[in-house]
């Protein structure tokens, strides 16, 4: 590896090994190497267990949101809100634990603070996603407490491209009559390197294959699931009868109940783009890109539906007066006159309108000083907001003004310890106004500086790092809060054979409270509950034992993990028997609590051909959470244990791959939270590749959900009133050249 090498990788990773380094351990060459370039010691001797989504992984996996592309990987599962937002969930970790990046900085939108808040990185410009299962606060702060996505886009070019190339993507699907187009191309001559891209996506409403309300909600508001079962006959035989016999119903759940075969307010529309520029010298490069992002998308299962008439009825909510003066009278007429022309009684849902600029810079430099091998510095300068308007009426409007800078130095070898120390520094201006305002103005500053290294003494490969953060909350109408934080770690790596090896890692993480968690105090739609903070919430501590075993040979391998972390002063939503302006309250609260888990996947080849091979994998994963009070000790929105099998077929020009999930019931539910059934995942995708010049073209046809099951995430806050979608076929081209 040359020096420019060097600096374009470190760059771009943030300090991977640079040229005859030494490795912690030497590597078997059956064991296949992957980089993890979101951590600066990359995938060599990395003891944190990891998972990395390629170019050819992506081009199958990829669906509307990074939640969803990512959701199906072991230990990950996403926080669906329809299609329009989805979040990881890391190991039952999920919302400002979990840290979004783009190219090492943060997404730097709202998607953190509700469920129904979309992030605002595209996976299909991604090139590739990186994940770090468990606490990465070393190297990204309290955010991190719980793991990091790492989305890779390459639109701050690192090197001058010989001629340009690029990607087109067209696809299209039968289930809400989706469309989808992104085009990338890259370019440059001499010094100057360029990257332009492009994406639009647009659906309608989405089919499911029954109601929308589940038959726990259905129950729970006191109707037998008889009664649900003769409800969707009589929907099959005469919609109209159906309305008129329900419209004397005072109760209001029965407007959720009548969304059948379809998610009302479920559609989505979303485009964006970017340019970028670099210039790259000899010993280094620097670049900019501007990108923007527009999207508009429906918030189905919005609880502001549900609350409405309590709210007129018991309250007199002024705010909902002013923009009802003239309906109030007559509302439940005026939902008669929606179920007639769509939804079947359900009122329009609100409506997400999200604007996006974001300036992103990045510099470069090689053997900067003595002593180290690399200099890299990223800044991220983000405009955002997004305004959540109904009946065609703006409401809530949200913004976020912020940004983020990182800079880092990769050092030689100093006492036998190779690494890289950095700092981070960041600044956020958030703001909500409106009638569903349910947190002030809070600007918030953070600042850290850690170190991360790695040596070998004999076959046994050391990592170890330290950081310290500070973040500083001040909100509009209150007291500011100032956190401190200190988390270390250390790991151990031991090849066992040249087929395997082990690895253990211990580390100490501790994460600030962000500003909905220490001054939320109104009802929140977007959630169901009226959200009460705590301004007197510490900071949150956590210690975690993970073990991890890899194998690998010709044409199979094997991962497992197990974990353990006892957290304290964990940081929740405790459910309360109290009640305000119609929404049920919680209060954030903070108790000990434990999370132990175990995830493995493997994968063979059973079969080898001259057109291609045939392999076999499988996958299981659970985490069981405790909290640490008398009575109910679960915690909510918890994913349920899964397994999972594929078949795969690759070869030169046919690939073929049919993957099954297994997701179980998750009936361990928190107090007042309803449990959620079992349900089947079935895809299937084929492609045939051909290569007309030096292009490859994919054409592929994929079907998701192709038994037509009802999938209710239990990562989902509303997954009680929006199912995922119904079956869904999809096709369309991918070209590459």
């Amino acid at each position: 590896m040359n020096r420019m090498q060097r600096l374009f990788l470190a760059a771009a990773c943030l300090g991977a090994a640079a040229s005859g380094a030494e490795a912690p351990t030497e590597q078997p060459p059956e064991i296949e190497e992957v980089l993890v370039t979101a951590h600066p010691l990359g995938a060599e001797g990395l003891a944190q267990a990891s998972d990395v989504l390629t170019a050819d992984e992506l081009e199958r996996k990829m669906v509307d949101t990074i939640g969803a592309t990512v959701g199906n990987e072991p230990g990950i599962h996403n926080s669906a809100y329809g299609v329009g937002a989805g979040r990881p969930v890391i190991r039952g970790l999920g919302g400002a634990r979990v840290r979004i990046m783009e190219e090492q900085i943060d997404t730097l939108d709202v998607s953190v603070s509700s469920g129904d808040h979309a992030v605002t990185v595209d996976p299909f410009l991604a090139e590739r996603v990186e994940i770090l299962k468990g606490s990465a606060t070393l190297l990204y702060g309290s955010g991190a407490i719980g793991g990091v996505v790492d989305v890779h886009t390459g639109r701050i070019p690192s090197e001058v491209p010989e001629q340009i190339h690029g990607a087109l993507d067209v696809r299209g699907s039968d289930n809400g009559s989706g469309k989808n187009g992104s085009f990338r191309l890259d370019g440059g001559s001499g010094n100057v390197a360029w990257h332009v891209d492009a994406f639009s996506r647009e659906s309608d409403d989405y089919d499911i294959p029954g109601y929308a309300e589940s038959a726990a909600l259905h129950a729970a508001e006191g109707h037998d699931e008889e009664g649900h079962g003769h409800e969707e006959e009589a929907h099959d035989e005469d919609d109209d009868h159906d309305h008129e016999d329900e419209h004397h119903d005072e109760e209001e759940h029965e407007e959720e109940e009548e969304a059948f075969g379809t998610v009302p307010g479920s559609a989505a529309e979303t485009r964006g783009g970017s340019v970028g520029f670099s210039f790259v010298g000899e010993r280094g490069f620097g670049g900019i890109s501007i990108s923007g992002l527009d999207s508009e998308y429906g918030i189905p299962g919005h609880s502001h539906a549900h609350h409405e008439h309590d709210d007129h009825d018991e309250e007199g909510h002024h705010d909902e007066e002013e923009h009802h003066d003239d309906e109030e009278e007559h509302a439940h007429e005026e939902h008669d006159d929606h179920e007639d022309e769509d939804h079947h009684g359900e009122e329009s849902p609100p409506v997400v309108v999200l604007e996006q600029t974001r300036i992103d810079l990045e510099a470069g430099l090689a053997d900067p000083f003595d002593g180290f091998e690399s200099l890299s510095l990223r800044l991220g300068i983000n405009d955002y907001e997004h305004v959540e308007n109904e009946a065609g009426e703006v409401g809530t409007a949200f913004s976020n003004s912020a940004w983020e800078g990182r800079a880092q130095l990769t050092h030689e070898p100093m006492g036998g310890w190779r690494g890289a120390i950095g700092m981070q520094l960041g600044n956020r201006e958030f703001s909500v106004v409106g009638e569903e305002a349910f947190t002030p103005p809070v600007d918030t500053s953070s600042s850290g500086f850690f170190w991360v290294g790695e040596r070998s003494v004999g076959d046994l490969g050391l990592e170890a790092g330290v950081r310290y953060d500070r973040v500083e909350h001040s909100p509009a109408n209150g007291q500011s809060r100032d956190f401190g934080g200190l988390s270390a770690s250390m790991g151990l790596i031991l090849p066992f054979s040249p087929n395997w090896q082990g690895s253990v890692l211990a580390d100490y993480s501790s994460r600030a409270p962000v500003g909905e968690e220490l001054f939320s105090d109104s009802p929140h739609p977007g959630t169901g509950v009226y959200e009460i903070g705590d301004a007197n919430l510490d900071t949150e501590q956590a210690r975690n034992l993970a073990a991890t075993l890899t194998g690998g040979g010709d044409g199979w391998s094997l991962v497992g993990t197990t974990y353990y972390t006892s957290f304290a002063g964990f940081i929740y939503q405790a459910a309360t028997d109290e009640e305000r302006e119609g929404f049920d309250v919680r209060r954030y609260s903070q108790d000990d609590a434990t999370f132990t888990g175990f995830e493995v996947e493997g994968q063979v080849t059973v079969a080898e051909w001259g057109i291609g091979t045939l392999d076999v994998g499988a996958f299981y994963d659970i985490v069981s959470p405790e909290i640490d009070v008398s009575g109910n000790d679960n915690l909510p929105l918890m994913p349920p244990s899964r397994v999972g099998v594929s078949l795969e077929f690759t070869g030169n020009r046919l690939r073929a791959n049919v993957d099954y999930i297994r997701a179980s019931e998750q009936d361990n539910v928190a107090e007042f939270e309803l449990p959620t059934e079992s349900y089947d995942d079935l895809r299937a995708r084929i492609a045939w590749r051909f290569r007309p010049g030096e292009s490859t073209v994919d054409l592929f046809l994929a079907g998701r959900n192709l038994t037509d099951d009802e999938q209710r995430l239990h990562t989902s806050v509303v997954k009680d009133m929006v199912p995922q979608p119904g079956r869904t076929i999809e096709a369309g081209l991918r070209m590459r050249f």
